[in-house]
């Protein structure tokens, strides 16, 4: 080894060296595949390559972070990868937490599934034997299947916890861990930093058993979940509707189709070069509905056939997006539209209970609540906390994600989200109108609420470290000429909220921008909304609308430095 190799792989844990404990990873890895590309980077280490060297760092950097719902990051050797060691580690954690806290009169079941990415049925199946090994029951779903499935199979089976493994819509190199407890929501604070704690407590794989008594359930589990979602709609409501539908190279196409056509929806077309899974997502340069360039085949396809509208799921099928026809051609709609649709088709159909949205969603899900009588609740960001609320209705997101029937799904759920678009779009046509009539109808009684973003993807995550620290220290006094009212710094705590890393500001004439890192990407998003009234017309204010966006876009952008 040269002496700038060795000088550089002195390991910052104790005397171990980089490189040694790559070798110790590599020896105990049981996949040929990674244990052989990590052995490759350790050769080329040790032959006094630097570009090795600083890979092999990155790997080796520390543990894959266990976050937002459990684990997500890229395919490869190492523990910040995403790799069968990391998986039977994370697992071995989630099993001794739910044994300790959890679980502490006995045993229970967890559910277990999967999406159609690399590596995931292996991942899913590891997960398995780790939950068998540690006395606990594990049924895994029948195939790769939509998240929604498995988020429905733990409430219905009675389960303790359940796992996903998926990661959602990031690019094809990725895969994920998504975690739930027995009551079907996703893991919260302390759950996530306990099983974090008992994942790092796994000190090697030759101490983790393995057993081979895990089940693999049948279709019906599939089937229960069909028939409770295609009772969602008014029964012998119009269904007259052309429909494009893509799953983005995931897994929602058979579920989908399944539901659609129980519930009346016949004249469906999917797109063919995107109907089945596929791991690398060839159609696509990024498998996001709400990514430029995603949603052109779907929308070509609507203008072959006339459709009345688009639908779209993301690729493990928790995300719904929806498309229409204006005078100017297709477009997408916006989360916040849809978010605002269905909440409103939820309010018309009388559904009591408590609406609920996120802090960087649109306010007026609140006010049409309001309206009605019907109570309401912010939460901070991700579906692990809206679908919390007590006496939860209706919840949605305007990351694309909605919850429709929490009764059915305690998350996200695109393949019930996708049902109710078809419906309210049945039901609008047979009265002659479109989703967009309606959208016109919420904003000349609500006013225009106009929501855009500003989201800054960076490869050094301390690019954002320090655009939240500039806003912190020098904080704006205006943005697109609007007062900054008052700021509210997210970590501290607000409204009740749990604390969390962000900065909210508070606009004159109910403006409001929300800063923060995502929790599953390299990137710094900003959420924006403005409301204009539409005494002189919804157009006029939405012209308006758009012009006071781009002035705070502007703004923001000088005052975080991105």
């Amino acid at each position: 080894m040269t002496e700038r190799t060795e000088a550089a792989t002195r390991s910052t844990g104790g005397h171990t060296s980089l490189l040694d404990r790559a070798r110790a990873w590599r020896d105990e890895d049981p996949d040929p595949q990674t244990r052989s590309e990590l052995a490759a980077v350790i050769e080329r280490t040790e032959a006094g390559s630097t570009h090795a060297m600083n890979d092999l760092a990155d790997r080796f950097a520390g543990p894959l972070e266990f976050g937002t719902a459990g684990l997500r990051g890229a395919l490869g050797a190492g523990p910040n990868r995403m790799n069968r060691a990391v998986v039977i580690r994370a697992a071995a954690g989630l099993a001794a937490y739910l044994k300790a806290v959890y679980l502490k009169k006995g045993g229970g079941t967890v559910a277990i599934g999967y999406d159609a990415r690399h590596k995931s049925d292996r991942f899913a199946r590891d997960t398995a034997a780790v939950m068998s090994g540690a006395g606990l029951d594990a049924v895994v779903l029948p195939g790769p299947l939509p998240t929604p499935v498995l988020a429905y199979a733990i409430r219905h089976l009675g389960c303790a916890a359940g796992v996903m493994v998926t990661a959602s819509h990031n690019p094809p190199q990725d895969n994920g861990y998504k975690v739930y407890l027995g009551d079907g929501c996703q893991i919260v604070p302390p759950a996530d930093r306990e099983i974090a704690q008992r994942i790092a407590a796994v000190t090697s794989l030759a101490d983790v058993p393995l057993g081979d008594g895990w089940q693999t359930l049948g279709d019906e589990i599939v089937d229960d979940y069909a028939r409770a979602v295609v009772a969602i709609p008014e029964p012998g409501g119009p269904r007259a509707l052309r429909l494009v539908y893509t799953p983005l190279h995931g897994v929602g196409a058979g579920v989908v189709s399944r539901v659609l056509h129980a519930a009346g929806f016949t004249d469906v077309h999917a797109v063919p070069e995107q109907n089945e899974p596929d791991p690398e997502f060839s159609t696509v340069s990024f498998p996001n509905p709400e990514e430029p360039g995603a949603m052109d085949l779907a929308l070509r396809l609507a203008r072959e056939v006339g459709a009345d509208v688009v639908v779209a799921n993301d690729p493990d099928a928790d995300r719904c997006a929806v498309g229409v026809p204006t005078d100017q051609g297709w477009r997408m709609l916006r989360g916040d539209e849809v978010g605002a649709l269905l909440g409103d088709a939820m309010l018309r159909r009388d559904a009591s209970g408590v609406y609920a949205a996120s802090i960087v969603s649109s306010s007026l899900l609140g006010k049409m609540a309001t309206a009605r009588g019907m109570g309401y609740e912010e939460t901070l960001t991700g579906f692990k906390w809206i679908a919390r609320v007590d006496g939860l209705v209706y919840g949605y997101e305007e990351a694309l994600g909605y919850c429709v029937a929490p009764g059915i799904v305690r998350d996200k759920d695109g393949i019930s989200a996708g049902l109710l678009v078809a419906e309210l779009a049945a039901v609008l046509k047979a009265d002659g109108l479109s989703l967009l009539d309606r959208i016109d109808e919420i904003e000349r009684e609500y006013g225009v609420h106009a929501t855009d973003q500003l989201s800054v993807r960076v490869d050094d995550l301390s690019e954002i470290v320090a655009a939240m620290s500039r806003l912190r220290s020098s904080p704006p006094d205006a943005l697109g000429g609007m007062a900054v009212e008052r700021i509210e710094d997210l970590s501290a705590g607000v409204a009740g909220l749990p604390p969390t890393d962000g900065l909210r500001y508070r606009l004159a004439e109910g403006g409001r921008v929300v800063v923060r890192p995502s929790g599953t990407e390299p990137k710094l998003k900003c959420y924006l909304e403005v409301v204009v009234p539409s005494t002189d017309g919804v157009e006029a204010a939405r012209i308006s609308a758009a012009g006071r966006l781009d002035a705070i876009r502007a703004d923001l952008a000088t005052a975080a430095g991105i």
